[in-house]
């Protein structure tokens, strides 16, 4: 396993410094991407790193930007840090971990589709009885399969908490052309990565797309369908009536949760036993979703 906590790329000039990834210029038209091993829980930067984290990310997602550009077209162009431009061609560091992609004008919005109830959702339908402030059926269970997979938009918070909104909402922000294609590309990412993730033995509960336009075309960027942006479950042993155990950052949270943490920065060291647990959920993921293990 190796551990990159943060990038440090010489005479590169750093256009962003995110919760888990520090992006790079790479000329006028084209960006660096490096995932590092750092862990964001509830919209928090936790002191720890996990190994292999960021390699599980970045090669994840190439897998189902691969899989999905006939659905919509993404940012990735290169994935060999050997064919990169310099400075980044050839830096051992950034192997496996790094893409040169497309820049693009971001959209400042995630876009979050939900097949089952979980998570945040179930938190405000168990009080409210609505998800993102629309009405769903009456008695539905934790973790229940919904009719149809659901459309949850929610602000991108650079810092701080991401804030879910409703649709109407996002249209206003946006106008109603662009929120609706956004709405229906995130369904169809879902109801296919659904599907596969099904076919490997797992369930993917709900998920979350960020895009941006690149000349004036929708694009797919970030990640995709990762264990960071994904709730996965078990297939084999999925039951609705509880919170099945994920293959996500759900195995962090409930630690965290049991110390008492407010949520608020600076968060707690993680110990070697949840960052172990952690890394190999990670991995595990991969695995059984490419059918290969992490290289």
């Amino acid at each position: 396993m190796t551990t990159l906590a943060a990038s440090a790329v010489p005479n590169a000039t750093l256009f962003r410094h995110g919760k888990v990834r520090e992006v790079y210029e790479a000329g006028p038209d084209k960006l660096v991407m490096v995932a590092s091993d750092r862990l964001s829980a509830f919209d928090v930067v936790l002191p720890t790193p996990i190994p292999d984290k960021g390699r599980v990310l970045t090669q994840l997602s190439n897998f189902w930007f691969g899989r999905t550009a006939k659905i919509v077209p993404n940012h990735l162009l290169e994935t060999d840090v050997a064919r990169f431009p310099a400075p980044f061609r050839g830096r051992r560091e950034l192997a496996g971990r790094s893409v040169l992609v497309k820049r693009a004008e971001r959209i400042d919005y995630e876009c979050v589709a939900r097949g089952y109830l979980s998570g945040s959702a179930w938190a405000e339908y168990k009080t409210e009885g609505t998800v993102a402030g629309e009405r769903l059926p009456r008695g539905l269970q934790e973790s229940a399969r919904l009719d149809d997979p659901i459309f949850t938009p929610a602000t991108k918070a650079i810092t701080g908490h991401d804030e879910n909104i409703s649709r109407a909402q996002l249209a206003a922000a946006l106008g109603r052309e662009l929120a609706k294609q956004l709405e229906d590309v995130t369904i169809a990412l879902f109801r296919h990565a659904h599907g596969y993730a099904l076919g490997q033995g797992l369930i993917l509960a709900d998920t979350k797309f960020e895009f941006g336009l690149i000349n004036g075309t929708l694009a797919l960027i970030d990640e995709a369908l990762t264990p960071d942006s994904s709730r996965y479950w078990d297939a084999a042993t999925y039951r609705p009536g509880s919170a099945p155990p994920s293959y996500d950052k759900q195995y962090v949270r409930d630690f965290l949760n049991a110390q008492g943490w407010d949520h608020e920065p600076p968060g707690p060291a993680l110990p070697a036993e949840v960052v172990r647990g952690t890394s190999e959920r990670y991995r595990e993921c991969y695995r059984k979703l490419t059918g290969r293990p992490l290289s």
